[in-house]
């Protein structure tokens, strides 16, 4: 019991850290309509930020805060000089700029922080256990990313739903073009929105990065299942893409945890462990498969369920 717990905590862990990514990654699709491949650089760059601003200050709160400024500049830049030209083009004109993107930020990591990767060490208060409840205790840092998640997605919900800018958010989704000519400045708008994704973006990168290696082309295949997420839960749909990211990394985590062990109920055991593992990483895209057939919208359409 104590071991399925602390899987299933694994899975909210993982899930919400996706929530992370896929939220920004919902955001900018959503209110810009625009395909973003190179959002899973921006994570990789965060996590980056992180590993050398720790080495710089020794601090590792320091370090996150300033790497999450950083990726928030990065964003904001990259808005303005490469993505503006892309509102309003088709979307494999998207996929086909952004994919330009991945290389670019590949290559200008490689030539800044090298090929080899790096390593974001843990202070020692969080490299450590803490007790949930008596007889049961958890990493204290995979506790903090729960935490941490779930602060920021009240954040989310917080601005998006209770906020000036919140609204304007809301209204660009809609109507852009009538928002704009009611005076407000959309390329601001895109711009903060970008960042903001952005943002979200490295703070996933730099939460991951102490359980992985920081390393080029980190961000990619994590950024496939922030599309998963995106249309499970519904495009433009910050509800949808909580709701989505813990459905997710629950059934992957306890997929790759137990599926083995039930398929041995009947099958054989060597049947069981090669069919296991090829189940369980199918899971996620079964439950979209699920997902589009009965509502291909989505989980929550956009509209009212930012």
């Amino acid at each position: 019991m104590t071991l399925f717990l602390e899987q299933c905590l694994n899975g909210l862990q993982f899930g919400l850290l996706l929530f992370l990514l896929a939220a920004g990654l919902t955001l900018v699709f959503g209110i810009m309509d625009l395909v973003n491949l190179a959002h899973g650089s921006l994570y990789m760059i965060g996590a980056y930020f992180a590993a050398t601003f720790a080495a710089w200050t020794g601090s590792f709160v320091l370090s996150a805060v300033l790497a999450l400024a950083a990726t928030l500049v990065v964003g904001m830049a990259v808005e303005v000089i490469a993505m503006r030209r892309l509102y309003g083009r088709d979307h494999l004109d998207h996929v086909l700029a952004t994919f330009g993107l991945i290389l670019f930020f590949d290559e200008l990591v490689r030539l800044i922080w090298g090929a080899d990767g790096m390593s974001l060490p843990l202070p020692s208060w969080l490299n450590t256990a803490i007790q949930i409840f008596p007889g049961f205790y958890y990493s204290a840092y995979k506790f903090s990313i729960i935490v941490v998640a779930l602060a920021v997605a009240a954040f989310l919900y917080f601005l998006v739903m209770r906020t000036r800018i919140g609204m304007l958010i809301r209204a660009g989704a809609s109507n852009r073009e009538m928002v704009g000519a009611l005076g407000v400045n959309i390329k601001l708008l895109f711009t903060l929105v970008f960042g903001l994704g952005a943002a979200l973006a490295g703070l996933a990168g730099l939460m991951q990065a102490p359980i992985l290696t920081v390393q080029i082309g980190m961000g990619e295949n994590i950024l496939i299942l922030a599309f998963v997420i995106t249309v499970i839960g519904g495009i433009g749909s910050i509800r949808g893409a909580f709701v989505a990211a813990i459905m997710v990394g629950l059934i992957d985590t306890l997929g790759r945890s137990y599926l083995t062990d039930i398929l041995q109920v009947v099958l054989s055991k060597n049947a069981a462990a090669t069919a296991g593992p090829a189940l369980s990483s199918m899971l996620i895209y079964l439950l979209m498969a699920i997902v589009l057939v009965v509502r291909p919208e989505g989980l929550f359409s956009a509209a009212g369920n930012k």
